[in-house]
C-alpha cells in the first residue's frame, strides 16, 4: 500500500477545478489584455473568478491580486504592504522571514511559546515607534498551531500597524472571511486546496496601502505586471469555493483520522515520541520522535508512506526546522520531528497502515 500523508506540501488537483480550468487550457486561450474578442472572453474568465474569490472572502474584488503562489504574496506583502518597519512571528514560512529583509527598513522578529503560540504580549514587546506590518500567519505549515489573530489584531490595530496574516495553510480548516474581519491583508496558494499549482493570490484590504511589486505592464491594478494566468486564476476561484464550502466536514474527516494515527502511535511509543503544538488544525500532525532523523523519512518512503520533515520548501536544506528551534527545542530535536498531514482522499485503512509503519520502522 502507499499512503500520502503530506497534503500539506501540495495537495492533489480536484476533479471540479480541472473541469473549470480546462477551457482556459484549450480553445479560450487568449491574453486577458488583448482587446478582441479572444482577450475580451479571458479577461471576464479573470473578473469572474475575482469576484468569486472576494465573495467567498467577505471582500471588494478590487482587494483580490493573483500572484504566481504563496511565496509571491508573502513576499509582496512583506516588502510592500504598509510603512515603517515590520514585526515578524518567527514562525512564518521562509517567503515571510527572508522577505523582511528586502523591505529596506530594519524589521524585528517576536518571540513565540514553547506550544508554538505567538501571543499578543510577544507582538507587544517586538513593537517599537515605527513598526507599520505586522506578520503572523494563522495556521503554522508545520505544526498546524491555530494562532489568535483577532487578539493580535486588536493591538495592532490600537497602535497604529497594519496585520498580515499567511493563509495558506487555513484554508481548508478556517473561514477565511472571519481572518478578514480582524487582517488587514492574507496569502493564498491554489495547490493547497485542490487548485493548480502556479497561482495564488494576496488580498488586501482597502486602497494605497500596497506598493508595485512588479514593473512593466498595467495588471492588476498597475501594481503587477506580467500577463494573468487565467486558467489558474479559474482553477484557484473554484478550489477556494470548494475548500471553504466542504471546511466543515474535511475538519471533522481529517481530525477523526488524525487523532487515531497519533492515539495508535503514542500507545506504542509512549514517552519516545512528543505531539508538537497546541490548538492545532485537525489535518496536520506534528510528531517528533527520539529516534527519529531523515533516515526515518527514507524509510517510511520505501515502505510506502509519505510525509516531511516540514516546510516542504526547505527540505533539501538538511538543516533543523526554524519553526521548532523557535518553539525552545534544540538543534537535534528539531531534526527529529515529521509532519503528517491528512487529506479529504485519505481513508482510515490508509491511517491505520501508516501509523503501523511509523511504529515498525522505529522498531
Amino acid at each position: 500500500m502507499n499512503v500520502y500523508l503530506d497534503h500539506a506540501a501540495t495537495s492533489p488537483l480536484k476533479q471540479q477545478v480541472l473541469d473549470a480550468m480546462l477551457p482556459y487550457l484549450t480553445g479560450k486561450f487568449g491574453n486577458p489584455d488583448s482587446l478582441h474578442s479572444y482577450g475580451r472572453e479571458a479577461a471576464a474568465a479573470v473578473t469572474g473568478a475575482r469576484d468569486r474569490i472576494a465573495a467567498v472572502l467577505g471582500v471588494k474584488p478590487n482587494e483580490v491580486y493573483f500572484t504566481s503562489g504563496g511565496t509571491e504574496a508573502d513576499n509582496w506583502a512583506v516588502r510592500k504592504m504598509g510603512k515603517g518597519s515590520a514585526v515578524l512571528s518567527p514562525i512564518e514560512h521562509a517567503a515571510v522571514l527572508s522577505a523582511l529583509p528586502l523591505r529596506g527598513k530594519r524589521g524585528r522578529v517576536c518571540a513565540v511559546s514553547s506550544d508554538g503560540t505567538v501571543a499578543p504580549e510577544y507582538v507587544a514587546d517586538a513593537f517599537r515607534e515605527d513598526t507599520g506590518l505586522v506578520c503572523v500567519m494563522a495556521v503554522n505549515n508545520e505544526t498546524g498551531c491555530i494562532q489568535p489573530i483577532g487578539e493580535i489584531a486588536a493591538l495592532v490595530h490600537a497602535r497604529g500597524a497594519l496585520l498580515f496574516s499567511d493563509c495558506v495553510q487555513a484554508a481548508c480548516t478556517v473561514k477565511l472571511a472571519d481572518v478578514l474581519r480582524f487582517a488587514d491583508g492574507i496569502a493564498l496558494s491554489a495547490h493547497k486546496i485542490g487548485g493548480p499549482k502556479g497561482v495564488g493570490a494576496l488580498v488586501v484590504k482597502g486602497t494605497g496601502t500596497l506598493r508595485p511589486l512588479l514593473v512593466g505592464g498595467e495588471q492588476e491594478r498597475g501594481l503587477r505586471g506580467g500577463t494573468l494566468n487565467v486558467a489558474g486564476a479559474v482553477g484557484l476561484a473554484k478550489a477556494l469555493e470548494l475548500a471553504q464550502e466542504e471546511r466543515e466536514s474535511f475538519c471533522a474527516h481529517t481530525g477523526r483520522l488524525r487523532d487515531l494515527f497519533e492515539e495508535k502511535i503514542c500507545s506504542a511509543l509512549g514517552e519516545n515520541v512528543i505531539r508538537d503544538g497546541k490548538n492545532r488544525a485537525p489535518n496536520i500532525s506534528h510528531l517528533t520522535f527520539v529516534r527519529g532523523s531523515e533516515a526515518l523519512l527514507n524509510l517510511l518512503d520505501l515502505r510506502g508512506v509519505a510525509a516531511s520533515g516540514g516546510a516542504a520548501c526547505s527540505a533539501h536544506a538538511a538543516l533543523p526546522s526554524h519553526v521548532m528551534l523557535a518553539m525552545s527545542r534544540t538543534p537535534e530535536e528539531a531534526k527529529r520531528g515529521v509532519r503528517f498531514s491528512f487529506g479529504a482522499q485519505t481513508t482510515e485503512e490508509e491511517t491505520l497502515f501508516a501509523a503501523e509503519t511509523v511504529i515498525a520502522s522505529l522498531g
